[in-house]
């Protein structure tokens, strides 16, 4: 006998019931932004009378979001790809060596995740003001670093754990050097868990806001912290339409990540057989 079939009715209802009600929740303020975006009004009102892309169009033409773009590209680009090698190098040592303060280690650089990111952006802001370190684009991408290191290590420590080491100890043994074997072997076999932990470290790094607040200047400042000036002299609905984009672009790369790679099979939350 199946175990569903033992499962009262009304359970098995309200299992499916429940879920619905969650999903509704999480996704009505998604369905609000994006119906808000389309409203032809220079007011955010809900539902919209009549409908327009006008608000689609300042997105791509205003000046700040242009500026805004460029420097949270740059930034992006920079901060996922120096995570991405430090992020390696130091998951491929936490997970084959051993050494005094291994757990330290680990406990520091995962710490991001728990310690607000004001915090961070604010600790820095005061380092370069007392130290008079210019505020430019080198203080943002280390800032961002350190914001999604965690996000690279547990991606690659993923990759880590699925490799076969048996495929590195037959190519030690015909002869290749370490480093030989890092190159054609280990890097090969990681190449998923490092292209999603490089993913989520760009997105991460994209959308990153409140730390950023702190440590950009008019010059370097990224998107969210443009869309923030926006909306303190603004109230279109500008934001909404900007947020549609976020959305479309995101869920985009991710569904391209699935496709590609299995972030299940990446993120190690589904069965390997």
């Amino acid at each position: 006998m199946k175990i569903r079939s033992s499962v009262p009715l009304p359970l098995r209802i309200a299992g499916p019931v429940l879920v619905g009600l969650i999903l509704a929740f999480v996704l009505l303020p998604v369905v609000v932004v994006t119906m808000a975006s389309f409203n032809d009004k220079a007011l955010l009102t809900f539902p919209p009378q009549t409908w327009s892309w006008r608000w689609f169009v300042r997105v791509f033409t205003y000046a700040d979001f242009q500026q805004g773009f460029r420097s949270s590209l740059i930034v992006m680009i920079w901060s996922s790809s120096i995570a991405l090698v430090i992020g390696t190098a130091l998951a491929i040592a936490v997970k084959r060596m051993a050494f005094p303060g291994k757990e330290t280690l680990q406990a520091i650089l995962l710490s991001p995740l728990v310690i607000p990111h004001f915090t961070l952006g604010l600790g820095l802001l005061i380092l370069v003001a007392q130290f008079k370190v210019d505020r430019g684009y080198a203080l943002v991408i280390l800032c961002h670093v350190m914001l999604v290191l965690p996000f690279v290590l547990r991606s690659v420590y993923v990759s880590m754990e699925n490799l076969d080491e048996r495929l590195e100890q037959a190519a030690a043994s015909l002869g290749a050097s370490p480093v030989k074997v890092l190159l054609t072997v280990t890097i090969p076999l990681l190449a998923p868990g490092l292209f999603g932990g490089w993913l989520f470290a760009a997105i991460m790094s994209f959308s990153e806001f409140t730390a950023s607040l702190f440590v950009t200047t008019q010059t370097t400042q990224t998107l969210p912290v443009a869309m923030y000036n926006y909306v303190r002299e603004f109230a279109d609905p500008t934001l909404a339409a900007l947020s549609v984009v976020y959305i479309a672009v995101t869920a985009s790369l991710l569904a391209f990540a699935n496709y590609f790679l299995g972030l299940g099979r990446v993120l190690n939350i589904e069965n390997n057989h």
